[in-house]
């Protein structure tokens, strides 16, 4: 077995039949460290493009190219002996054509050990979902807000309030009668998300939508206070990992600077001292 390889004892099959049950948790990891972290908690870890803002520092997803996801992909795959690996397809690997899509998506899989890819759209990617599944690639879909869609979304907007709502509900129930095996819904009114979930037969995985969902997803980075450049509405911060990390290189520096580090423990004597007896 490669050190790349994924191992995992959760497959699409399973996320598919945890519809209406215990909820399903996940979250994003771009590293193995914190895919081992979270291994042993999480249903699924997503490999998101959000790695381009989060630890490349790109204004938004768009930048995000299929060698960083590889790249990532292939370092959260061998952090993983329980989770599932989903990996998202980023901006322009997928969009041109079906064929297109199945040409990146096979690779991604291939290259990073995957069980899983995910891609943005709803009625609009239907038939390529379709064509995917028929081709084994197990296809998580993503409907509301679309990051790699934010020029002709004017931003980051609650999706599908009042009329909008239908629109957003049609892409849910494309994708799922396309044959995606689950949905994220985005940053969509909760009683929209609470329709999705009662409306289609795969599960909805909620970020910013509804604790009614089926399973709930988050940044890590944002969960647990690492990335602080700005924090969205639907983010709980379960720590403050951020702010104690500056604290500590602070003082770091401080003991560097007055030469209080490295002390008289954390070097080397000329010779070591002969053992007793």
């Amino acid at each position: 077995m490669s050190a790349n390889s994924q191992t995992s004892s959760i497959t699409a099959s399973d996320i598919l039949a945890q519809k209406g049950k215990t909820p399903i948790v996940s979250l994003t990891a771009y590293t193995t460290p914190m895919a081992q972290m979270m291994d042993q908690h999480c249903d699924f870890v997503l490999v998101g493009d959000s790695v381009g803002m989060v630890l490349h520092g790109l204004p938004s997803t768009l930048g995000v190219t299929m060698e960083m996801m590889i790249l990532h992909g292939a370092a959260v795959a061998r952090g993983l002996s329980h989770a599932m690996l989903v990996i998202d397809m980023p901006f322009g690997s997928y969009e041109e054509s079906p064929e297109q899509a199945f040409c990146n998506a096979a690779r991604l899989m291939r290259e990073t050990n995957a069980a899983a890819v995910k891609l943005e759209g709803g009625v609009e990617m239907a038939a390529t979902i379709r064509f995917l599944v028929a081709r084994g690639i197990p296809v998580m879909a993503h409907v509301g807000l679309t990051p790699q869609s934010i020029n002709t979304l004017g931003g980051y907007k609650v999706q599908g309030r009042d009329d909008a709502g239908a629109a957003v509900l049609d892409g849910a129930k494309a994708v799922a009668e396309a044959g995606a095996f689950a949905v994220v819904l985005e940053k969509v009114p909760q009683s929209l998300a609470d329709e999705i979930t009662a409306a289609i037969a795969i599960p909805t995985i909620g970020i910013g939508a509804s604790a009614g969902c089926d399973g709930q997803v988050l940044v890590v980075d944002d969960m647990l206070g690492l990335f602080t450049a700005f924090k969205p509405k639907f983010v709980k911060r379960y720590g403050t990992l951020g702010v104690d990390a500056e604290a500590a290189i602070a003082s770091y520096a401080a003991e560097v600077r007055a030469r209080a580090f490295p002390a008289a423990e954390h070097v080397f004597a000329d010779q070591t001292t002969p053992a007793k007896g």
